[in-house]
């Protein structure tokens, strides 16, 4: 009798932590974290924008950002990479030892390997433990964060473009297959080991020589259209803003204050990879249109930059920059620098910029954030989480945009009729003159106009420029 009273109080109890159970949220299971190991190297020769440690703080933020957890790091001075594995023989026998003891499954360099450097550390240190580079990385943190067509696009892109001269270590399996009947006599030695890796390795290329020129040609379709929505744009005399920074600057933070709207903010590298414009009204009646864009950092991969082309050509073609700069962090100079060398790549450094020195609540003195303030022409600190210096940013970029004039002299070809229009339309004019081939004028236009008139832009008057072409 006790033995069944004892199996029904089990069933009750059963029944009670199944109903418990069945009331609980369920939670998503998540795959479990992978370990990573990051290695750096400081060359004595190289200039850099950041200290190596700083360098591999910034490399440990991007591999969380990835999802992965730094469990160590290996550092090492050097005159030049290793010919063969980068790091020298010693520290890739230390390394391995590290890898084995921290059973770390992924090994991260701080710069871009060459893809022997790659080829020969994957060898030596092991198949079980991926071996990456920053770039790769960065590439993974895009394709991860990128939700738009056209993000998706350019991250596959970027990432054909990397990993091709990569492939070649992919095969190894099949080099060691003997058969294929290789070379004239079909003999089986040599040629007929390494034929199976190589008749799939070059199958391989060509798929993906094939699928990189589809992507560039679609990319020309995004391209093309964003050209036709800034044509259109500029006929509305709207003046552009774009936003560019270093990653988790605070540009999303700062857009959806501007422009009381909702873009997506996280506290994380490269949240946002796509361009949002948004429109912000200015004081006196006055707006204009504002694009987020995606951040920058120190050693973009040049793979990056060709493939975002589209995208970053908002940034060359707006008429005013807002270099938003996180002045809270310890190397904001260094950050600063890293973006406009950025801005020098995809020549944007004619444009006239505005700087918002962001975050200053996280200041413990905000002193510190005037006097940083004097390092640029004009540069304001505020707060996009709070709103301070807001008002004055505003005020600044209302300046800028429609009320600073700047002298200039042109040659304008008849063609260019548009061109001529806009400086009758938006500017002063003080002397035109119709000549041989077309029209010279002399006065002053806003400041975000210039840059439209860089190709056109003479020193000489309207007689001095007849005498030379005669």
């Amino acid at each position: 009798m006790q033995q069944f009273a004892n199996a029904d109080l089990d069933s009750k109890l059963s029944d009670s932590k199944i109903y418990s159970m069945a009331k609980r949220t369920p939670e998503p299971t998540l795959p479990p974290r992978e370990r990573a190991f990051l290695v750096g190297v400081d060359f004595y020769q190289q200039k850099t924008l950041l200290p190596l440690e700083d360098s591999l703080t910034e490399l440990a933020l991007l591999a969380d950002t990835s999802g992965l957890d730094v469990v160590g790091e290996l550092t090492q001075k050097l005159d030049r990479p290793h010919v063969k594995t980068y790091i020298g023989p010693g520290k890739v026998d230390e390394l391995k030892a590290l890898v084995e003891e921290t059973l770390s499954q992924v090994v991260i360099f701080d710069d871009e390997l060459s893809p022997r450097h790659q080829r020969e550390l994957q060898l030596a240190i092991g198949k079980n433990v991926r071996v990456l580079d920053r770039t790769a990385l960065i590439l993974d943190i895009f394709a991860q964060h990128a939700h738009t067509s056209e993000g998706m696009l350019q991250v596959e892109l970027a990432q054909y473009e990397y990993y091709l001269p990569r492939l070649t270590g992919q095969w190894t399996h099949l080099e060691r297959q003997a058969g294929g009947g290789g070379g004239r006599a079909g003999s089986t030695g040599g040629v007929g080991l390494r034929g199976p890796g190589e008749t799939q390795l070059e199958v391989d290329k060509r798929a993906i020589r094939k699928r990189i020129s589809h992507l560039k040609k679609e990319l020309e379709k995004v391209r093309a259209h964003r050209q036709r929505y800034r044509a259109q744009r500029k006929r509305s005399r709207i003046p552009t803003v774009a936003l560019v920074g270093y990653t988790n600057a605070g540009k999303s933070t700062l857009l959806n204050r501007l422009a009381r709207s909702e873009v997506y903010v996280a506290d994380q590298l490269f949240a946002t990879l796509d361009p949002t414009t948004r429109k912000v009204e200015l004081s006196g009646g006055y707006q204009a249109l504002f694009t987020d864009t995606v951040g920058f950092i120190q050693k973009l991969p040049t793979t990056l930059v060709e493939a975002f082309h589209a995208t970053l050509e908002e940034i060359a073609e707006a008429d005013l920059l807002l270099h938003v700069v996180d002045i809270s962090h310890p190397n904001a100079m260094n950050q600063a620098e890293a973006v406009q060398e950025t801005l020098d790549t995809i020549e944007a450094h004619h444009i006239p910029v505005v700087t918002a020195l962001n975050k200053v609540d996280l200041l413990r003195d905000p002193e510190s954030a005037r006097q940083a303030a004097s390092r640029f022409s004009k540069a304001v600190a505020i707060s996009a989480v709070d709103g301070t210096g807001v008002k004055d940013l505003l005020r600044i970029l209302q300046e800028e945009l429609y009320e600073t004039y700047m002298p200039i002299r042109v040659k304008l070809p008849y063609q260019q009729g548009a061109l001529i229009s806009l400086f009758h339309e938006a500017g002063q004019v003080e002397l035109i003159e119709h000549g041989r081939g077309g029209v010279f004028m002399q006065g002053r236009i806003p400041g975000r106009l210039v840059a439209q008139f860089n190709n056109w832009q003479v020193s000489n008057t309207h007689k001095e420029i007849e005498e030379e072409e005669i």
